[in-house]
């Protein structure tokens, strides 16, 4: 497995990079936001280890990019901030997973391996809903004649939804479920990958499949 270390303090990154080697990860250290872009844009690694303060280009706008080009690779965001809204706007930048600085290397491992892990379980069959067809193992799915590309956080609501047709799901639910995250009633992370999906699956089709339930949540496909 091959994962890009994007990090600027390079006694962390050296850190980082020769853990991961000595538990047979293939890691490779970049020092600044441009050339961490560069390589990442390319979908050659499996994982991307990224620290939010970067110089050149930062680690959101390095990831927002990145996701903007259809790049799906998981992301695991590394940041000294750790208030809610710093770990929101990593995941709403398109982050997968986000440890806040000092962390422990086993638990910066236990979170890459969890990563790698969830990449390869969405391989392992595809999901179907009226004209919605899931191809997991590529990161992307198929409605109509529309075929477009996923982030990992994306297709992990998009099953979640999937796996729950037709009931009624709060916000509290999807991110405690989807996110792992205590509800913080403050954040809008939920809305925020609700419409990127909508814009992806329903735009253009008369009949949407995920529907806002006023003051309770989200539905996805019929009622029932």
């Amino acid at each position: 497995m091959r994962i890009a270390v994007i990090e600027d303090d390079l006694r962390m990154a050296e850190t980082v990079r020769q853990g991961l080697s000595e538990e047979g990860f293939e890691a490779e250290v970049f020092a600044d936001g441009e050339l961490g872009l560069e390589a990442t844009r390319s979908g050659r690694f499996d994982l991307i280890v990224l620290d939010v303060m970067l110089p050149a280009t930062d680690g959101l706008t390095l990831c927002r990019t990145l996701r903007a080009q259809g790049i799906t690779t998981p992301v695991l965001m590394l940041t000294a901030r750790d208030g809610v809204p710093d770990r929101v706007a990593g995941l709403e930048a398109g982050a997968d997973d986000y440890l806040t600085k000092p962390f422990a290397f086993d638990e910066l491992l236990a979170r890459v391996r969890a990563q790698l892990r969830r990449a390869r379980d969405y391989g392992t069959d595809g999901l179907s809903y009226g004209d919605l067809h899931v191809d997991v193992a590529a990161m992307r799915a198929v409605r109509g004649d529309r075929d477009f590309a996923l982030t990992g956080k994306e297709m992990a609501l998009l099953r979640y939804l999937l796996t729950h047709p037709g009931q009624v799901l709060s916000e509290r639910q999807i991110i405690e479920d989807v996110w792992r995250l205590d509800f913080d009633p403050g954040t809008n992370v939920v809305n925020v990958y609700i419409h990127r999906l909508r814009r992806k699956l329903d735009d253009g089709h008369s009949s949407p499949l995920i529907r806002t339930v006023r003051g309770q949540g989200f539905r996805f496909g019929d009622s029932g």
